[in-house]
C-alpha cells in the first residue's frame, strides 16, 4: 500500500475552510466506493509540518485513477508520503479554463464554488458509469440554475450543460456574464438569446451558447453547448427531451436568500403563490418532471438547508418517483454548517432501469 497526502486548498473562505477537510474526506470515500473499487483506505485528517492534510492509502492507482482524484473539490496538491518526505504526484484536473470563470461572479446567496464542484462530483459518482466524468462526456441539467454556478463548473469540465430558472433577473445576469467572460477571454463562441414560442405564445426565453475550448477545436466542430431557459422548472419537460441528461445537479432554495414557489401554494402578493421557506413543496412538485429528463442509470444530486427540510422528506420524494437514494455512510458525511441559518447537506439518487420501463409503457 502506498500512502498519500492531499493538501486542502487554502483559498476557501473562513466558514467553508472549517468544513473542507471533513467534506473532502467524505468525497474521497465516495470516489473510492463508487469508482475505485474500494482501493482508497485509511482516510484521515493528519497534520504534516503544522499544516492539515487529508491522508489515505491506496494500492495500484493507475493514471486514470489519478486523473479522477485530480478533480476532488478541495484538492490543492497531492503527494506520495515516503517516511518524512513528500513526493509530488502530478495531477491532471479536467479544468479547461481559468478559475475566474467560477470565482469572478459575486452576489448575495451564491453557492460556494468548491461545494458546487463537490456536489457535481459525488452525483457523477452515483451513475452507472462513474468514470465517465473523466473518460466520457455526461450531459448535465441544473433545473434551478440561478446565475449559473453549476453551469460554469460543467463548462470548466468540458461538459454540455443546460439550466432553467424562473427568475428573469438571474437569467439576464448570467447571459450578460457569460457573454462578457467569453469575449474577454477570447474564447471562440456563438451566443444567442431568443424567445421560445409555442402556437404564437411566448413560453420563455432561451440563451444558447456554443463554444470551443480552443480555436482549433471550435473550427473542427468539437464544441460544447450551454443552454439556459428562463421559465418555470415545473414545466422543464416542455423545453428538454425525456431521458436526455446523465446528471441533474441543483442547489435547492435555502429559505434565507431564496425561497420557492410550488403549484397549489396559497396566494401571495400580485396573485402569485406565496414564497415558501421550505424546498420540500417545490421538490415534491418538480422531481416527477425532472426524473423524466434523466436517463436510466443517471443520477440526481440536490443540496438543501436541513433547517427547512428533513432528509427523510427529500428521500421520500426521490424514492416515490422511482429513484434509488444513495444511503451509504459515504453519502451521509456531507452535512456542515454554513451560518446560523443554514446547515447544508446533499442527497443523491439514481434512476433505475425499472423506472424507465414503467415510464415507456405508460407512454
Amino acid at each position: 500500500m502506498t500512502a498519500y497526502g492531499l493538501l486542502v486548498s487554502p483559498s476557501h473562505n473562513r466558514v467553508y475552510a472549517q468544513a473542507a477537510a471533513e467534506l473532502v474526506k467524505a468525497e474521497l470515500t465516495v470516489f473510492s466506493e463508487r469508482a475505485l473499487g474500494g482501493r482508497v483506505q485509511d482516510i484521515a485528517e493528519t497534520p504534516i509540518g503544522g499544516v492539515p492534510y487529508v491522508t489515505f492509502s491506496a494500492d495500484g492507482l493507475a493514471e486514470r485513477d489519478v486523473r479522477l482524484l485530480s478533480n476532488l473539490s478541495s484538492l490543492y496538491a497531492l503527494f506520495e508520503i515516503r517516511g518524512d518526505l513528500l513526493r509530488p504526484v502530478p495531477v491532471k484536473p479536467l479544468d479547461l479554463f481559468g478559475s475566474d470563470l467560477l470565482t469572478i461572479q459575486k452576489y448575495s446567496g451564491k453557492t460556494n464554488e468548491s461545494f458546487t464542484k463537490l456536489l457535481l462530483n459525488v452525483t457523477a459518482m452515483a451513475t452507472d458509469s462513474p468514470m465517465d466524468l473523466v473518460t466520457g462526456r455526461p450531459r448535465l441539467l441544473d433545473p434551478l440554475c440561478g446565475r449559473g454556478t453549476t453551469l460554469n463548473q460543467a463548462m470548466m469540465y468540458g461538459l454540455d450543460a443546460a439550466g432553467i430558472d424562473i427568475d428573469g433577473k438571474d437569467f439576464d445576469a448570467y447571459a450578460a456574464f457569460i457573454k462578457t467572460w467569453l469575449k474577454n477571454n477570447r474564447v471562440k463562441h456563438q451566443a444567442e438569446t431568443t424567445n421560445i414560442r409555442r402556437e404564437k405564445a411566448v413560453l420563455g426565453r432561451r440563451l444558447h451558447v456554443t463554444l470551443g475550448a480552443s480555436k482549433e477545436l471550435y473550427k473542427s466542430g468539437e464544441t460544447m453547448e450551454i443552454t439556459v431557459v428562463n421559465a418555470d422548472s415545473l414545466g422543464a419537460g416542455r423545453f428538454f427531451r425525456p431521458s436526455s441528461f446523465d446528471l441533474i445537479v441543483t442547489d435547492a432554495p435555502y429559505g434565507v436568500q431564496h425561497g420557492s414557489r410550488a403549484k397549489g401554494a396559497r396566494p401571495g402578493r400580485a396573485g402569485k403563490p406565496a414564497l415558501s421557506r421550505s424546498p420540500v413543496e417545490l421538490l415534491a412538485a418538480a422531481v416527477p418532471e425532472w426524473a423524466r429528463l434523466l436517463r436510466p442509470g443517471g443520477a440526481i444530486g440536490i443540496s438543501w438547508n436541513t433547517f427547512v427540510g428533513r432528509r427523510e422528506e427529500l428521500a421520500g420524494i426521490l424514492s416515490g418517483n422511482g429513484l434509488a437514494v444513495q444511503d451509504s455512510d459515504a453519502y451521509r458525511g456531507f452535512r456542515h454548517r454554513v451560518d446560523q441559518a443554514i446547515s447544508r447537506d446533499l442527497i443523491v439518487a439514481t434512476k433505475t432501469q425499472g423506472q424507465a420501463g414503467q415510464k415507456s409503457q405508460a407512454g
